[in-house]
């Protein structure tokens, strides 16, 4: 029999898909990049690689947190770890908190292993969760690292929803004791300048802002409600853009994750060029999985890099460092 939290986890998916927007409202389209004509370098001089706790990555790209915590979602995330490990991204499992209260739900996580067995892999909980459970879900899929989500206008829209929020001090025990890295991230709402302060000041190295954008947990979770009430929050929350121009204020940064309305190259080589150390998508893949079939997901991300290299070398970056150079135009 499916649990409520099973069901839960398929709705989420279920409702993800319902509302996918193929234009993003991230604020990517504010943003411009200054054309280069001449660039004075062929593709193979591009270099898209860097490093996340001294692990090597080909590129700055994170296959989000999207799912598990019920056979169908198994099934995802099976196939988000076949297409992590051809490849070679790095990925994170959905909350596994449902896993943590039913134990016979662990294998829509640990399936992640199974197809990426060498590959990065972060787990997934959310803040309120004590270290112990922090460190079972770490263990649970043998994770490279934890994202801890927060997302307080998640819970506030959802109907069954949390609604008592002192969250720091768990934060910061598991951040001082967790043997793995700890990235503090939202879902879907953004960081602000001054959120970002106090998780530093708690010892927290790594944080994806996550800004409004792409999948809509506020719009999620309002249709949910039996009167579907909550609407007025459609647009609550920083987006991308805005979250990390929010980053521009500190005198010094966490390592910065940007999610949350990553659609193409051009949105990601944007959001590095803003200041991001890397990018996250989630809705976009989810929606090719489910629209089309892995084989033409495949194809899709392979060609989503590809061309990431080919918009390096139009702005004349050879690296990383060089593309976080480029000058901006922006537009309201």
């Amino acid at each position: 029999m499916t649990s409520k939290q099973s069901h839960r986890k398929d709705e989420h998916v279920s409702l993800a898909e319902k509302f996918y927007q193929t234009e993003s409202n991230s604020s990517f389209d504010q943003v411009r990049i200054l054309h280069q004509s001449l660039p004075e370098m062929a593709l193979s001089d591009v270099d898209a690689t860097t490093r996340f706790n001294g692990k090597s990555m080909p590129f700055p790209v994170l296959i989000e947190a999207m799912t598990g915590g019920s056979p169908r979602t198994g099934q995802l995330n099976a196939q988000l770890a076949q297409l992590a490990t051809q490849t070679n991204l790095p990925m994170a499992v959905g909350s596994q908190s449902v896993a943590l209260k039913e134990p016979d739900q662990t294998a829509s996580f640990e399936v992640v292993r199974q197809f990426d067995p060498d590959g990065l892999i972060f787990a997934n909980v959310g803040a309120g969760h004590s270290f112990e459970d922090a460190k079972r879900v770490v263990e649970m899929i043998h994770a490279d690292a934890l994202q801890l989500h927060i997302n307080v206008a998640q819970e506030i829209i959802m109907p069954e929803g949390d609604r008592d929020f002192y969250w720091l001090d768990q934060l910061a025990e598991i951040v001082a004791k967790l043997n793995v890295p700890v990235v503090i991230k939202e879902v879907g709402f953004g960081m602000t300048a001054k959120t970002v302060q106090k998780l530093m000041a708690i010892g927290v190295e790594y944080i994806d802002l996550s800004g409004r954008g792409g999948t809509s947990f506020a719009q999620i979770e309002n249709f949910r409600r039996s009167q579907k009430e909550m609407n007025y929050l459609s647009e609550w929350g920083l987006t991308t853009v805005e979250a990390l121009l929010e980053m521009r204020k500190l005198a010094s940064r966490p390592q910065i994750f940007a999610s949350g309305g990553i659609k193409t190259p051009l949105d990601a080589i944007k959001a590095l060029a803003l200041g991001a150390d890397y990018v996250g998508m989630a809705g976009e893949i989810l929606h090719h999985l489910i629209s089309t079939d892995y084989e033409a997901t495949l194809a899709w991300l392979t060609d989503w890099l590809g061309d990431f290299k080919l918009l390096m070398l139009l702005t004349g970056s050879k690296t990383l460092q060089d593309l976080r150079k480029q000058s901006l135009v922006f537009f309201t």
